[in-house]
């Protein structure tokens, strides 16, 4: 978490250059298996044109890539790499395969949330066409598998392990992104909104990055109880860093940098705010409130004046305990990793970058 290990964990240019390198006009002809066709080309025969395939996949696998973005899980797998106790440097290739997972998620996202951007640009879906996004997208879970073999060739145990566990990581994503889409919070049951809440976390961010820690322990030879401390951190970090999100989401303007400003809201989404509003609030206040969330998605969602007003009046019910409770979650976490892993040069780094991402979200 220094300044060498973000230069590690923000390999955009290298991540370019291994779209272009996986893209590879040769390597493809090959996995086509030209020599089973009808009729054959010559061995002499041109390659298909480089740029057929930039434009169909490698232009959208790049442009998501090389946008600017926190790149945390990459950092998080390097450090959990040296609180396994892993020997000299993290695998390259497991930033990568981070990365790549993260971003095709992303572009996945913003399809089936109706998102028009991301990181401030049009989002993938709008700038190349769903249909190049969607494929793009999907195509960059399988990639990021196949990586599998650069982070520990030589041992098939590990690796079938390291398969395992991103199969598994990317099952619960879609598990927990089924409840995002499939959950109206404006005709959710009171008495489900938490749990609702707090799954869907668990299942997306919070496997996301249990992986990113569990792939960092994997590969540093961690013994088992020393990757399940790991691997539970990550997991917190995960939904203390999405709560601060959901909260950052109710203050964001429209135009102002957050290209995700109120969109929770506008979609319906079960997000932290609701989750800590009804707990806090009595039944007649929180009917109330999802009654305009209600009101808010009948009018298709874009109506700005609405969405802005149900945000103040979600703010203005929770005032600050939401982003209190999710600062002292992260703490709690962090103490519990502490107090396991004994005192560790890594984890103050760790505390820093914390901080970085309270002041981040806004």
């Amino acid at each position: 978490m220094n300044a060498r290990a973000r230069e590690r964990a923000l390999p955009e240019g290298r991540l370019a250059a291994l779209v272009t390198e996986t893209l590879a006009p040769a390597r493809l002809e090959g996995l086509a298996h030209a020599e089973d066709w009808p009729d054959p080309p010559a061995a002499e025969a041109a390659s298909l044109p480089r740029d057929l395939w930039s434009r169909a996949i490698g232009d959208p696998a790049r442009d998501i890539l090389t946008r600017p973005g926190r790149r945390f899980r990459a950092r998080l797998a390097e450090l959990a790499f040296r609180l396994g106790d892993g020997r000299g440097e993290p695998p390259r290739a497991l930033a990568a395969m981070l990365e790549i997972i993260h971003a095709g998620s992303l572009v996945i996202d913003d399809i089936e949330d109706g998102s028009p951007t991301r990181r401030g640009e049009p989002a993938v879906h709008v700038r190349y066409g769903l249909p190049l996004a969607l494929n793009t997208g999907n195509w960059m879970y399988f990639w990021a598998l196949g990586l599998v073999d650069a982070l520990e060739p030589a041992l098939p145990l590990v690796r079938e392990r390291l398969y395992a566990v991103i199969v598994d990581a990317m099952a619960r994503c879609h598990l927990g992104q089924a409840l995002d889409l499939g959950v109206d919070i404006g005709r959710l049951p009171r008495a489900a909104v938490y749990q609702a809440v707090a799954t869907s976390t668990s299942l997306k961010t919070g496997a996301l990055m249990e992986l990113a820690a569990r792939l960092g322990a994997i590969a540093a030879g961690a013994p088992p109880d020393r990757e399940e401390v790991l691997a539970r951190f990550g997991r917190r970090l995960g939904l203390g860093l999405q709560m601060l999100d959901d909260f950052g989401n109710l203050t964001a303007r429209a135009g102002a940098g957050s290209d995700k400003a109120l969109e929770d809201l506008r979609n319906g989404t079960p997000t932290w705010p609701w989750a800590f509003a009804a707990r806090a609030l009595d039944e007649a206040a929180f009917a109330e409130l999802q009654e305009a969330a209600r009101a808010l998605r009948e009018a298709g969602g874009a109506d700005d004046g609405r969405a802005r007003s149900l945000a103040a009046a979600l703010r203005m019910a929770l005032g600050r305990e939401g982003r209190e409770q999710s600062a002292r979650y992260l703490r709690g976490a962090l103490a519990d990793l502490s107090a396991a892993v004994g005192r560790r040069s890594e984890l103050a780094a760790v505390d820093a970058e914390i901080k970085r991402l309270e002041a981040a979200y806004g």
